[in-house]
């Protein structure tokens, strides 16, 4: 009995000699989890380079997923039940966030600078002063959008002349201006140049770029942001670090090799390839950091907040704010 017992034993430690891995292969994983959200258009189009290379493995020492959400309402239950590590959403947006948990988020990067246009089928309207007496379709309300339409119109006079439908989605947008040849519509890149495609006689009438310079010259519209969860920032610095390195060599590629971007544009879903052919070049896809980040959001914010407190969630971000 005991030389059969020891037999058996000696079998299965032969066995599990076989299929145990030596100590220096045996799999290990020390990768920082790093789940990223953006939004459907520019502030997501600057991530794809990254998100292809992630597809195949861990980047430099972070494991990523991404979500890519359609509407900043979406985005803002994600941020606040720690769902998110890092998100980029509209500038105003990140805060708004901040004020709202108590110093929550930190801003990593301006990532998208001004991408909003105002298209027509006809052509009268060459000026903000045009837009008197108009009915525009917008979307992003709550965000970038509201308040850089609303600061314009109100320096330029017409914030009781114009009236401004809000649609949940800027392809709702799209829409109503396709369907309606005396539409006006507020778009940002890329939808610009979805509505043109649908309907060749649709123009840019307007870039808010210039119409924000004309009001307040001082200072550039910004568009979107890179924000963090501070609790991640402060357990996971060289996650964020490798981040912004990687997410700096990702949008240089959107930007530099744009029929490459556009086909990993359409491969995630993010708008179509031919479309983010036409739009990259003016999508503004930038990737700002440190001590000119600061200076460039802190003055938007700023001109933001003079005019609606509310748009900013309040109150000026503190030093904390800015990463």
């Amino acid at each position: 009995m005991h030389r059969k017992l020891t037999l058996v034993l000696t079998v299965l430690a032969l066995c599990a000699g076989l299929f145990a891995q030596p100590a220096s292969e045996a799999v290990t994983s020390d990768a920082t989890p790093v789940r990223v959200a953006a939004l459907k258009g520019p502030t997501a189009m600057g991530l794809v380079q990254l998100m292809d290379e992630s597809g195949a493995g861990t980047v430099d020492g972070n494991d990523y997923s991404f979500s890519i959400v359609a509407s900043p309402t979406e985005m803002t239950p994600m941020i606040v039940r720690g769902e998110v590590d890092i998100a980029a959403l509209p500038a105003n947006l990140a805060s708004v966030l901040y004020n709202n948990t108590d110093g929550g988020v930190q801003v990593l990067a301006v990532n998208t600078l001004g991408v909003l246009y105002i298209v027509q089928h006809g052509d009268d309207v060459s000026s903000v002063q045009d837009l008197a007496g108009k009915t525009i379709y917008a979307s992003g309300k709550g965000s970038t959008p509201e308040y850089a339409l609303s600061y314009i119109l109100e320096e330029a006079g017409l914030a009781d002349s114009v009236t401004v439908e809000w649609k949940s989605e800027h392809a709702e947008c799209v829409a109503a201006i396709v369907n309606d040849s005396d539409a006006v519509a507020l778009l940002p890149q890329p939808f610009v140049t979805t509505a043109m495609m649908q309907d060749p006689s649709i123009r840019v009438a307007l870039d808010l770029n210039d119409a924000w310079a004309e009001v307040s010259p001082d200072s550039a519209l910004i568009t979107g942001v890179i924000v963090a969860r501070t609790a991640f920032v402060e357990a996971n610095g060289e996650a964020v670090d490798s981040f912004l390195t990687q997410y700096k060599e990702s949008t240089d590629y959107a930007n530099s090799d744009v029929a490459g971007a556009a086909a990993l544009v359409g491969k995630y879903d993010i708008v179509p390839e031919a479309v983010a052919l036409k739009a990259l070049p003016e999508c503004n896809i930038v990737c700002i950091t440190g001590d000119e980040m600061e200076a460039d959001l802190s003055s938007y914010l700023t001109v933001l907040y003079e005019a609606n407190p509310a748009s900013v969630g309040g109150a000026l971000p503190a030093e904390d704010f800015y990463y």
